[in-house]
């Protein structure tokens, strides 16, 4: 996989928890990026594993390289 945008985007995918060792029960994790597909999403803290995807960095705004923005 590539590097992140920017050095947030690496620290909101890269963020752990010593109380939630599932970053989708973690509140402060944000940022998804799936290792399938490469592609970048917001989770949705519902108790279940979705996200949103994302085409653009929310705090750079570059375009995210595997994003369906680029297709």
């Amino acid at each position: 996989m590539h590097p992140h945008c920017c050095s947030r985007m690496a620290a909101a995918t890269e963020t752990s928890c010593d109380q939630h060792p599932d970053r989708f029960d973690c509140p402060d994790a944000l940022i998804h990026r799936s290792v399938k597909s490469g592609r970048y999403g917001i989770i949705i803290h519902d108790g279940g594993s979705s996200t949103v995807a994302i085409d653009f960095c929310p705090w750079c705004g570059k375009r995210m390289e595997n994003s369906e923005a680029n297709d």
